[in-house]
């Protein structure tokens, strides 16, 4: 009886031991994929260590960006600010120049005027030396009067053909004038507004580009270039002006006043 006791011990004890043994494999299973867990872990960790440091980099370099942005963004206010200074001054300038034409045109309407009176006073006087010519023939005795009369009407008509050359001059000069105003007009409506009208389509490239420094570099350029090709047109229209100018200073000293035009 002892023995059979013993013996089932012994069984129960050898399956104890081998359910132990089992159970001690499944733990050494367990721990060997929880170091492999762990490792993954670590790996894992270190990679997003990894990627917040990247982050980290790509956060300061947003920032500096955005800060350059911000300048560029005050310069092209600035640059926008001139423009329209610059817009606003040749607004006035073109202002001057109209009323410059207007007062030219009038000035020319009353020098024409003067010209058709001067042209209907010589017919006039024309008109009496043929009178005075018929007199003449039938009063024998004014002969001398009318000859001291002629000769003077023949002053005045020397005097009013010089008078009437100097003015077909001035009209000559006036239309010369007028052509070389309407030249500088035509002259500053294509040559200012062709560079302006790039500098303007450049400055709206350039929020385009802003990423793409050098084809930001390149609009800079090009920007400079339009600037370059604008200040060589205001020096050659300040040139055009001064040469207009002293043109009319000239003829303004050759053409004759009203006192200096004989009475009719």
């Amino acid at each position: 009886m002892k023995n059979e006791i013993e013996k089932k011990r012994a069984k129960a004890l050898v399956v104890a031991n081998k359910e132990l043994a089992y159970q001690n494999d499944e733990k050494e299973k367990r721990a060997a994929e929880l170091i492999i867990a762990n490792k993954e872990l670590a790996y894992q960790n270190k990679e997003k260590q990894n990627r917040a440091d990247e982050l980290l980099i790509a956060n300061k370099e947003l920032a500096f960006q955005n800060k350059e942005k911000g300048r560029r963004a005050e310069e092209l206010i600035i640059a926008n600010q001139e423009l329209a200074f610059q817009n606003k001054e040749k607004e006035k300038r073109a202002a001057e120049l109209i009323i410059a034409n207007n007062e030219l045109a009038y000035q020319n309407d009353e020098k024409h005027n003067r010209a058709e009176e001067l042209l209907i006073a010589n017919k006039e006087l024309a008109y009496q030396n043929k009178e005075k010519e018929k007199r003449a023939a039938e009063l024998i005795i004014a002969n001398k009067e009318l000859a001291y009369q002629n000769e003077e009407k023949e002053k005045r008509a020397i005097e009013l053909s010089i008078a009437y050359n100097k003015i077909k001059k001035t009209e000559e000069f006036l239309k010369e004038h007028i052509k070389g105003l309407e030249e500088m007009m035509f002259m500053t409506h294509h040559k200012v507004r062709q560079p302006v009208a790039n500098i303007l389509g450049l400055a709206g490239l350039l929020n385009t580009y802003l990423k793409t420094p050098r084809i930001l570099k390149k609009l800079v350029g090009f920007i400079k270039i339009s600037a370059l090709d604008l200040d060589a047109f205001t020096r050659e229209l300040t040139t055009f002006m001064s040469d207009l100018d002293a043109k009319s200073k000239i003829n303004a000293a050759a053409t004759p006043t009203e006192n200096s035009l004989p009475d009719l």
